[in-house]
């Protein structure tokens, strides 16, 4: 039998984290590009447009990230789209993303009071001008908080991807239990390695917070 010194458990954990990091780069850099998109196409004054938006982020707020990491694997290869894991978990954990995030942003642009629309239009600017040039950078200052805050729960979602086989962090976790048959030592260190990912995230997040809270007294 294989003796693991504690450096070899860290070692191969710390080598699985970056596959926790990176399919949470992706899932939040391309779920802001989404939700983005979904923002867009939800302020204008399209209502089909604002009903598909709406329904869109009903779906996939109203059902367990787990479901829709399972119907990205097994649905899609059902109807004969062959996909990795790590597709599947891209694509599910993005459109998770995309979904929160754009009700954030949704939220954010909504705080910015009604009379700065006005203003805008009464300077005879466009729909694309008022948001361009005077809603969207009131309501950034308002959304980097929030957003930057979000990132911590984009990177605790991706434990979830282990269900469909992806080796992140958790799956890297259980399989060096099953090897060492140490599983408190393990998983203590695969919570630190999380907190160590999350925590500097929620004190950027509170500090921002802090300052842009201050800006604007």
């Amino acid at each position: 039998m294989v003796e693991f010194t504690l450096w070899d458990i860290l070692r191969n954990l710390l080598l699985a984290a970056r596959w926790t990091v990176g399919l949470s780069l992706i899932a939040f850099i391309g779920g802001g590009c989404v939700g983005f998109a979904l923002l867009i196409a939800r302020l204008t004054p399209s209502r089909s447009a604002r009903r598909l938006v709406s329904l869109y982020v009903q779906l996939f707020q109203g059902t367990p990230l787990l479901i829709q990491l399972f119907l990205a694997y097994f649905g899609l290869a059902l109807l004969g789209i062959q996909t990795s894991p790590w597709t599947a978990a891209a694509l599910a954990l993005t459109a998770y993303t995309s979904a929160f995030l754009s009700e954030i942003w949704f939220g954010c642009v909504a705080s910015v009071p009604r009379g700065q629309w006005e203003a805008a239009r009464s300077l005879a600017l466009n729909f694309w001008e008022q948001l361009r040039h005077v809603i969207l950078p009131q309501a950034l200052t308002i959304a980097v908080p929030p957003t930057v805050g979000f990132l911590v729960q984009v990177i605790k979602g991706t434990a979830l991807a282990s269900v469909i086989g992806f080796v992140e962090l958790t799956k890297a976790g259980g399989m060096i239990t099953n090897a060492t048959f140490r599983p408190f030592t393990v998983y203590a260190l695969v919570a630190l390695i999380y907190f160590a990912l999350c925590y500097p995230i929620s004190l950027t997040a509170r500090a921002l917070e802090r300052t842009l809270h201050a800006a604007h007294r």
